[in-house]
């Protein structure tokens, strides 16, 4: 090689080698590894997920025997030019990973002819922890040995994305359904492809693998103030009066909340299904409901679904314009009565999501909506809903359109399956971004793909079932969910079929019975610290009066866990802040934070909350039999189902219960309730009542709380804050503050107090507030309180001060 051909190399990031390999680097962390097929005539270079274009990165390269290397400043890529084998390594020269075997396989018949099934293996460490993946019901954290056809589902989702301890990543990118088989290897082998084509991204920790991700893949956006307030669900609210008693039930009796959320047949029948129009005489009023709800400071969210029934405006049009898929959906019959009667085919099929002018016409009718005043999208089947599955269905051939060049090409289903939930809700995110900007994107959807925590989206787990074991399971999989790079993630608290716990069918007993009592209770405690806090479910009334009356243990209990998410408001929000702008992360599992102690490598059932609060779920019956309730998606709605309604059984709740927790290492910890001083490293018995979970604050931590009475998530209540200092160590914390809910913040609009602890000094200083927005405080006061001592007032203009406490 010329010495000036070299030099030219340097400066440019992508490059290839050979012609059926290319190493390109998009930054000096991350390297896009792309392997030809053999024939390569059939080959897109067709990305849904990355967003991003190669950086300008300085490399260097270097040929000894049979191996070039490519390093930037961070990562060194070793490519053996016989074997094409590519090995990285970090800038010291520690490996990081290797690849092991490769192969294509032609497909040799159908639609997909011309093309491979492909497959790479990954030589990772035995004892190497990797996490990620996905939305996995299999209660691990460290996801090493699966072996599993990765296909959306209603309970389960995939990415195509899992990092490392060592600190690095990696994001397939390919979106075919994908076997991961874990052994001696790792193999990823998805069943269409003309390419391997995977991004490795080195981070050093989990954070900035996460910040690598995003940058790639889109950054996430300000979600409003409001949805991180409590929402009330049921399955389903069947008229616009029954929601409004509701409402009206819960601001009478002073519960905060923020959301109502009406689930499907607002429409009708289910030849309407997802007409997009209150069409059912239940809702002829929906006008005056959707006023009285704005009237009252509360906001409403609505099921839509990915489908539509033959006689909606929508499935002409699409049906006309050949966007429709053919197979099989839910609801399966035209009559509402279960199970479905299939003398009356509902005729309700998919839209073709990954067609632009599909997705025009998908928001030209939930335009409608939008315009009635409807603040957020919650977007069921996202997955979506597949029955009377055959293979042959994934062979279906429609129109995509390429991303990068607006052209739509012909590509089969199964070359694109598991990017359905990204093009689904991002058609709605792009669409309403184009045309509003005084209300925030929100959609509550089903499932997801790499990439979707660009578009204002928050995944629930899906239609899990009520019971212990569903529950446990709940928290390792958020954890998982949000190690790729997602950040916003919620369950159904209480679970979604509860019926076991009635006496008879729907009779809805299981509010006052102690199993299903504790189970709820512990799940709406968890639900407190997650991204968004929403109770739903079908066959048990889920809102909080029908399990008791002020002064009982369980009403009591889920009351006070609720205003406690609003005591914390200033926290999250805060926090939301720092998701946006710097890539953090809400829910942080404990290797996260603490990947030196080993401990926690596969803590499934701890986890900070920002990074202040160690959360510990109660995820076992402490005060009742815990007994089993398995049932899914099609078992749930069997009417049969054996019943855990046990008679006359009542549980001590006065009686207070102890919880194994795990301090980790490296820090100090504040029992929240007490307290109580406590050194990482230990595993201790947390007081338990059914008042509270056991929950601990991090030595070196300032928490702003809002201790008003407040009855929504509003900025204009936090006028006065409390500003907890839990000493130990020094601490830093930034108060953000906006308007709640426009893209003002996109602008500028927006202002941010930054409080700092020296711990040495004892001296809290309060820099001066940067930015502002309309309806700021100018002026205000914080009671500052160092845990264990008295509160002290500080009044507050805005300009730097310090107080020595």
């Amino acid at each position: 090689m010329k010495k000036t051909n070299l030099f030219t190399l340097l400066f440019f990031c992508a490059f290839t080698y050979m012609s059926a390999q290319e190493i390109t680097f998009f930054t000096p962390n991350t390297v896009r590894v792309v392997k030809n097929a053999p024939d390569t005539s059939k080959e897109t270079n067709l990305s849904f997920v990355v967003t991003a274009k190669p950086e300008l990165v300085k490399i260097k390269i270097k040929t000894v025997g049979d191996i070039t290397t490519y390093s930037s400043s961070v990562l060194t890529v070793a490519v053996n030019n016989s074997s094409r084998q590519v090995t990285f390594f970090d800038s010291k020269g520690n490996k990081l990973m290797s690849e092991a075997s490769m192969k294509f396989t032609p497909i040799t018949q159908g639609p997909d002819k011309g093309r491979f099934k492909i497959q790479q293996s990954f030589a990772l460490d035995k004892d190497e922890p990797i996490y990620g993946i996905g939305m996995l019901q299999n209660e691990k954290m460290n996801q090493r040995g699966e072996h599993r056809l990765m296909m959306q589902s209603n309970l389960e989702d995939y990415s195509n994305f899992f990092q490392s301890i060592k600190g690095y990543g990696i994001y397939w990118d390919n979106y075919s359904p994908t076997r991961i088989d874990d052994d001696a290897e790792l193999s990823l082998e998805s069943q269409v492809g003309c390419k391997i084509d995977y991004y490795f991204m080195f981070g050093g920790n989990a954070d900035g693998v996460i910040k690598e991700m995003r940058k790639l893949s889109g950054k996430v956006p300000m979600l409003p103030l409001w949805t991180y307030g409590f929402h009330q669900s049921r399955e389903r609210y069947k008229s616009s009066q029954e929601l409004l008693e509701v409402v009206d039930t819960y601001v009478k009796n002073e519960v905060p909340f923020d959301g109502i959320i009406q689930d499907w047949q607002y429409w009708g029948n289910n030849y309407l299904w997802n007409a997009m129009e209150f069409l059912s005489d239940d809702f002829s009023n929906y006008k005056r409901m959707i006023d009285h709800i704005h009237n009252l400071s509360k906001h409403i969210s609505i099921s839509i679904w990915a489908s539509f029934g033959p006689e909606t405006k929508a499935f002409r049009e699409l049906s006309k314009k050949g966007l429709l898929y053919s197979f099989e959906t839910w609801p399966q019959s035209g009559l509402s009565a279960w199970p479905p009667n299939m003398d009356y085919p509902s005729h309700v099929v998919c839209y073709d999501v990954y067609s632009k002018e599909a997705r025009d016409i998908y928001w030209k009718n939930l335009s409608r909506l939008h315009n009635a005043g409807i603040d957020a999208w919650w977007m069921d089947s996202t997955d979506p809903d597949h029955h009377s599955f055959k293979d042959s269905d994934l062979d279906e051939e429609r129109p995509i359109t390429d991303p990068n060049t607006g052209k739509d090409i012909m590509g089969t289903w199964r070359s694109v399956r598991n990017a359905f939930p990204l093009k689904s809700v991002e058609g709605v995110y792009e669409n309403q971004r184009a045309i509003d900007s005084t209300k925030r994107v929100f959609i509550l959807t089903r499932s997801y793909f790499a990439g979707q925590q660009r578009t204002g989206a928050n995944t629930w787990s899906g239609d899990v079932s009520s019971s212990w074991d569903s529950f446990r399971k709940q928290v390792p999989l958020c954890l998982n969910y949000t190690l790729t790079a997602n950040p916003n993630v919620n369950s159904d608290i209480g679970g979604f079929f509860a019926n076991a716990y009635n006496k008879g069918y729907a009779d809805n007993t299981a509010t006052k019975n102690p199993l299903y009592q504790e189970l709820y209770v512990r799940w709406m405690q968890f639900g407190l610290f997650c991204p968004m806090m929403r109770s739903h479910g079908t066959e048990v009334f889920r809102e909080i009066y029908h399990f008791g009356e002020p002064g009982e243990p369980i009403y009591d209990a889920l009351l006070s866990t609720i205003k406690m998410r609003y005591e914390i408001m200033p926290y999250i929000y805060s926090l939301s802040w720092q998701v946006s702008k710097n890539d953090d992360s809400f829910m942080r599992a404990l290797v996260m934070d603490f990947k030196d102690d080993k401990k926690v490598w596969n803590n499934n059932h701890e986890y900070m909350f920002g990074h202040s609060f160690l959360v510990a779920p109660v995820v076992n019956a402490l005060y009742t039999p815990e007994t089993t309730n398995i049932t899914n998606e099609i078992s749930g709605w069997n009417r049969n189902n054996k019943s855990l309604y046990q008679e006359g059984f009542t549980a001590n709740w006065d009686n207070v219960k102890t919880y194994d927790v795990y301090l980790p290492q490296g820090a100090k910890w504040y029992d929240y309730w007490t307290n109580k001083q406590y050194i990482g490293g230990q595993t201790i018995h947390a007081e338990a009542p059914i008042s509270h979970s056991p929950l601990f604050v991090r030595a070196g931590s300032i928490i702003p709380l809002c201790k008003a009475d407040v009855r929504n998530a509003n900025v204009l209540d936090w006028n006065n804050l409390d500003i907890m200092i839990y000493p130990g160590a020094n601490a830093e914390f930034t108060l953000y503050e906006d308007e709640g809910d426009n893209y003002n913040y996109e602008k500028g609009h927006y202002s941010t107090i930054t409080f700092k602890w020296n711990d040495k000094l004892r001296m809290l200083t309060i820099d001066k507030r940067l930015g502002s927005f309309k309806g700021m405080h100018t002026s205000r006061k914080f009671m500052i309180r160092v845990a264990n001592a008295n509160f002290f007032p500080v009044k507050y203009d805005g300009n730097a001060k310090s107080i020595k406490l």
